[in-house]
């Protein structure tokens, strides 16, 4: 009798066990879902700072840009006038408005005169989480739409690396910027000792700035000259000697610009920083000109990098 009911008390024990152990499984599951729905909704908080999920609509920029993908329309947080370059009379050019780039095309050249794009600090962080676009699923393209757009092969065997002139690392928070920022209408021929050296640490310095800027405006391009070797099957595609960036402010209301010739650079990134001024008078280009003249003047002549945040690149 004793046996029987030691043997009942352990059943129920053992059954007491089991239905506990199925009630912590059940508890943690709850937790589970829970934090998967919580972090769903820090998500979709964070990628709604930038996007109006609303209907698509067509919104146009002072150049006429589209900026739609996926049903959402980006809100730009400024004036886009900022991105509009005067271009010198008689200089070759098509302007191309993709959704995060603006592109002034040289058919001649085979290459762009400049391209102009602005980078917030939400952009940043969104190319910069890790949900971001991965650049190695993408590849460069022609652009048929653009006259004078070269292939994408028309750059091999030729010593010389496909140089974004909007950088990836800038594009990586939306699909359709990364795409379009991998046509060969955004890139131009760069040995890659100043591709993957000084210039791109100007680059990276220019991405880590847009977080404290909030917002920053850039243009980048090539410096041409009279006598440039080009490459291609046809040998018509202009191999620049130098190269520009520059970097505006609207919030802090400074700005600086930077120049770096074709090749391996013996100095820091910040040796080569100059002004506006000195930017516009090697390409002949006028940038910011939608600012008021005393503002511009002002901007345009000053060159302190120790305005701007330092920034370390690892070597």
């Amino acid at each position: 009798m004793a046996s029987a009911i030691g043997k009942s008390e352990s059943k129920k024990s053992r059954d007491m066990k089991k239905k506990n152990k199925r009630l912590l499984y059940y508890c943690l599951a709850v937790v589970l879902l829970a934090l998967a729905g919580y972090q769903g909704y820090q998500k979709n908080s964070f990628y709604k700072s930038a996007y109006n999920d609303e209907l698509p609509t067509e919104q146009s920029t002072s150049s006429g840009q589209k900026e739609i993908q996926d049903g959402k329309e980006y809100q730009s947080t400024g004036d886009l006038s900022l991105l509009d370059v005067k271009l010198p009379a008689g200089l070759d050019n098509q302007t191309v408005c993709y959704k995060a780039i603006t592109v002034y095309f040289n058919k001649s050249y085979r290459v762009p005169n400049c391209v102009a794009y602005e980078l917030t600090s939400t952009m940043t962080s969104m190319a910069d989480s890790k949900d971001a676009e991965n650049r190695a699923n993408y590849k460069f393209e022609r652009d048929h739409d653009v006259k004078g757009c070269p292939d994408w092969w028309d750059y091999k065997d030729s010593g010389y690396t496909r140089g974004h002139m909007a950088p990836a690392m800038d594009m990586r928070w939306n699909k359709t910027a990364m795409e379009e920022c991998f046509l060969m209408t955004n890139i131009c021929p760069q040995l890659d000792e100043m591709n993957d050296g000084e210039w791109r640490h100007v680059e990276e310095a220019v991405h880590k700035w847009s977080r404290t800027a909030k917002r920053l405006i850039v243009f980048t391009g090539p410096i041409f000259s009279d006598d440039m070797d080009r490459i291609g099957k046809r040998y018509d595609i202009a191999v620049p000697e130098r190269f520009f960036k520059v970097v505006y402010s609207p919030e802090q209301n400074r700005a600086i610009a930077f120049v770096m010739e074709n090749k391996a650079l013996p100095n820091s990134w910040t040796n080569y920083a100059t002004t506006i001024d000195k930017v516009e008078e090697l390409t002949g280009y006028d940038f910011l000109a939608s600012l008021e003249d005393n503002v511009e003047n002002v901007i345009e002549s000053k060159e302190n990098i120790k305005d701007w945040p330092k920034y370390y690149p690892r070597r």
